[in-house]
């Protein structure tokens, strides 16, 4: 897997003022001079309405199409969602090749090129079968790999400097971001998925390729209108929440975890980690461990550390948006994706299987960088049950997070308060070259010495 307010009208003021309906003389009738000047009425943007839709801690895992349709095996994943911590499934709706996996109703775009495969015979059924269990679904949707209408409408794919269409490494073909007007079938068919059930809508390969060859594609300026990768990509994703949460849908997108903290990598897939949190509900980065190169987070073996990896994909993550966080903002929840698939491809002594001890190790690494929701990917759908909680167990674990991170906000309240205490504000600017001012020096002989620490970087307090 590669990636990926409501309005409430103001009461209205008036400027006349309210009559008594009491007879004036002939004299309080005549015209007069108005004794102060005239102002214009204040303009006020109406407040924001509160966001009312019930929000889910997610504890999830991928399901591809083929599974959805066995009866057995999806009575089993219900089974276990109702005696474990899972409580949340993504599944495909638009897949990696544009096809629509449902015989989906009311886009038409979606009828005339013939979009649905038809891959899950009941999806409407499923999802509600799932819903009556109480589980969270997400519906997963390819944006901008779309091989299906790249060839259906070609005057929408990506092109290079011949003229032919771009491909990639497999042979297909993408979505050129910058032609609107395939936005409006994203938006189309996301609110397609809501209308059968889906809670969210998750954005996959929600980036420009960057495959061999990539650099041939040339952009037309009636298109780009001078807006770079990042630019154009934050507003598809700002257009497509907007509209979605209009809906009572909640929004996603699931983002490459190397575009954190990484500008080279942000800028050349078009993805901004802050940015796309401004305008999301939740932000997934794909922080596998077998994806990491020897080195990231001062690990030797990525894969065969995951709890290190995770914990330093996620404190990177902590710092990049509270860094960029305005108070009253919004900002995403972050909602990481962890491997649950053994990445023998990395070769012998490079990779470790992934059974529930590597992946109890991950979401451990999730709840000590201060994050509560998870989802795992396994492409083939293999997921050990057994790498999950009780409902019992996940109480009990529960609480014990909150209660260490209590102690921990308490010991930092306490470090804040001391920190403050032991440096009066009478002293902040106390010193004068090397020395103290007089009247500083009155204030030592009274309160005692000032104790200072050098610093390296700065040589002094």
């Amino acid at each position: 897997m590669c990636s990926c307010q409501r309005y409430e009208p103001a009461a209205l003021s008036s400027t006349e003022a309210p009559s008594d309906d009491i007879p004036m003389t002939e004299e309080e009738t005549e015209p007069s001079e108005p004794e102060t000047e005239e102002t214009e009425p204040v303009e006020t943007e109406p407040p924001k309405p509160l966001d009312t839709r019930a929000r889910t801690v997610a504890k999830g895992i991928y399901l591809a199409y083929a599974p959805v349709n066995n009866e057995s095996f999806m009575d089993e994943i219900i089974r276990v969602m109702d005696e474990t911590e899972l409580n949340a499934v993504v599944i495909d709706v638009k897949d990696d090749y544009g096809r629509i996996t449902y015989d989906m109703q009311g886009v038409p775009l979606v009828d005339e090129i013939g979009a649905s495969s038809g891959a899950i015979e009941d999806l409407p059924g499923v999802i509600s079968e799932l819903k009556a269990h109480g589980i969270y679904c997400i519906a997963r949707i390819v944006a901008l790999k779309d091989p299906y209408i790249a060839e259906a409408k070609p005057e929408w794919a990506l092109y290079k400097g011949d003229g032919s269409i771009f491909r990639d490494n497999a042979g297909d073909a993408w979505v050129n971001p910058y032609k609107t007007e395939y936005w409006d079938y994203l938006l189309d068919v996301s609110k397609a998925a809501g209308d059968i059930g889906f809670d969210e809508i998750q954005y996959d390969y929600i980036r420009f390729c960057t495959e061999r060859g990539v650099n041939e594609v040339v952009y037309d300026e009636a298109d780009t209108l001078g807006r770079d990768k990042i630019s154009i990509i934050t507003e598809l994703v700002n257009y497509l929440s907007e509209e979605l949460k209009k809906e009572g849908l909640f929004v996603s997108c699931d983002v490459f975890g190397t575009i954190i903290g990484s500008s080279i990598d942000a800028n050349s897939v078009g993805q901004s980690y802050t940015q796309m949190a401004d305008a999301l509900d939740y932000i997934c980065p794909m922080i596998y461990p077998s994806h990491y190169a020897s080195g990231n987070f001062g690990v030797e073996h990525p894969d065969l550390q995951p709890y290190d990896t995770i914990l330093g994909a996620l404190k990177l993550s902590e710092r990049e948006l509270s860094n960029s966080y305005i108070e009253g903002s919004n900002q995403a929840v972050v909602r990481p994706w962890l491997q649950a698939f053994t990445a023998s491809y990395l070769g012998s002594g490079n990779y470790m299987e992934y059974g529930p001890e590597a992946i109890r190790a991950q979401i451990q690494a999730v709840y000590d960088a201060g994050y509560d929701e998870w989802i795992l990917w396994d492409a083939a759908v293999s997921y050990d049950y057994d790498a999950f909680l009780s409902e019992e167990e996940a109480a009990e674990e529960q609480a014990a997070i909150e209660e260490s991170r209590a102690v921990l906000e308490a010991q930092r309240e306490f470090e804040s308060q001391v920190q403050e205490e032991t440096f009066p504000s009478e002293l902040q600017n106390a010193l004068e070259g090397d020395g103290l001012s007089e009247s500083d020096e009155a204030i030592l002989s009274q309160d005692g010495p000032i104790v200072t620490y050098e610093s390296e970087s700065a040589g002094g307090l």
